[in-house]
């Protein structure tokens, strides 16, 4: 076995193992997500908000939680108001959270001191507070994985698990027995009428479904891409160990885990060395400046012009591949002689067809919260394989 089909090999097993994990976990924790998904609902029906803290690498899952639940993925679902209060903690929760709000604290598998302290203000306060991890709240979870990246891709399963479900029992509830909209992720509910036992066990056997689906996408990745993964990972050690970086990019919730990636890369978990990595997403300021002042198109473009030297590498992190501030920017590192790498769903879109990367991972759905949290396994395990690509 030569080196690279030996490390294509350690690839493949870490996006397998993942499975058994989440499956025990989604198994265990289904029903008490079902009924904290309907609390939930009932709390936004009366007019309370979505308040979600972290920090670190755990911030971007806040970041995550709330534009997932302001800019809904699925067309014709209303927008929930949800904020992420992490950059100000203690003076945001003391002076903003509401006895009808839900309070969502994120932090590392051991859980965090901090969050712990503004949960429970938030829960004295009379909000419905979630602990991600933790052992008091209305949904408290203890950890279920010492792996920090593990955690992680387990707690953004689980929030987007919420969301969809949100909107669910949000919609049953304004329409009786129709499920609206949701009806192709929930089929069940049309035929149901007031949320019994029986309604809730249907609602956890398809979170289950779901997570089914990850572990589908997961090994269908690890058949064909793990090849790509590999050579991702050798591309970015190359560009470190000559000096260079990684500059990453993406919209919306795809933003969070370019943030996400570069805070692994800068402050890394598992003992894993520090790399130089900018996140083109993380700056609202120069975002806003340059999508008012020139356009939407050239937000990461120019940053790229700006910061971009020889020798580093581009990362573009889409579901659809078709962005065309994705595409203008990995358009201009291929001028400028940057490795291009991208991280994408459906068919890889126009990003794959116009060969714009040079190594591409393909998540192969055409439903952004399964590509996401697949995604995040991809670059969690391209973040670790940086070490071994480092010394083969």
């Amino acid at each position: 076995m030569t080196a690279t089909s030996h490390i294509q090999e350690i690839a493949s097993r870490k996006l397998l193992d993942r499975n058994a994990v989440y499956e025990a976990f989604f198994g265990r924790e289904a029903a008490r997500l079902a009924r904290a998904c309907q609390q939930m609902a009932q709390r936004f029906h009366d007019g309370g908000r979505l308040l979600a803290l972290g920090r670190g690498p755990y911030a971007t899952d806040a970041q995550h939680v709330s534009v997932e639940f302001v800019h809904p993925v699925i067309v014709g679902k209303r927008a929930l108001p949800a904020l992420d209060l992490s950059a100000l903690g203690d003076a945001m929760v003391e002076v903003l959270v509401r006895s009808e709000d839900i309070v969502m604290g994120f932090g590392p598998p051991e859980g965090d001191p901090l969050i712990t302290q503004q949960l429970h203000r938030a829960r004295r306060a009379g909000a419905m507070v979630f602990a991600l991890p933790g052992t008091r709240g209305d949904y408290a979870v203890e950890c279920f994985s010492q792996d920090p990246f593990l955690h992680q891709e387990m707690m953004e399963m689980l929030y987007h698990t919420l969301w969809e479900t949100v909107h669910v029992f949000l919609e049953h509830g304004e329409l009786d027995s129709d499920a609206g909209g949701a009806s192709f992720l929930y089929p069940f509910l049309d035929s149901d009428g007031p949320w019994d036992h029986g309604v809730l066990e249907d609602v956890a056997a398809s979170m289950l479904m779901k997570v089914a689906e990850d572990a589908d996408l997961r090994e269908r990745v690890a058949e064909n891409s793990a090849g790509a993964i590999v050579h991702s990972a050798s591309a970015i050690a190359r560009s470190v160990n000559q000096g260079g970086k990684l500059l990453l990019f993406g919209n919306g919730g795809s933003a969070t885990d370019a943030n996400d990636w570069a805070l692994d890369c800068i402050d890394p978990p598992n003992g894993l060395r520090p790399i130089p990595a900018i996140s083109l997403s993380s700056e609202p300021a120069v975002l806003t400046a340059l999508a008012n002042d020139v356009g939407v198109e050239v937000v990461f473009l120019r940053q790229l012009l700006a910061h971009a030297r020889p020798g580093d590498v581009a990362v573009a992190i889409s579901t659809s591949g078709g962005s065309r501030n994705l595409l203008t920017t990995l358009e201009e590192a291929r001028r400028r002689g940057l490795t291009t790498i991208a991280l994408l769903g459906y068919d890889g879109g126009e990003i794959l067809r116009r060969s714009l990367a040079d190594h591409a991972i393909v998540v192969p759905s055409d439903y952004i919260p399964r590509i996401q949290e697949v995604q995040a396994s991809v670059y969690h395990v391209i973040r670790e394989l940086v070490e071994v690509a480092s010394h083969a």
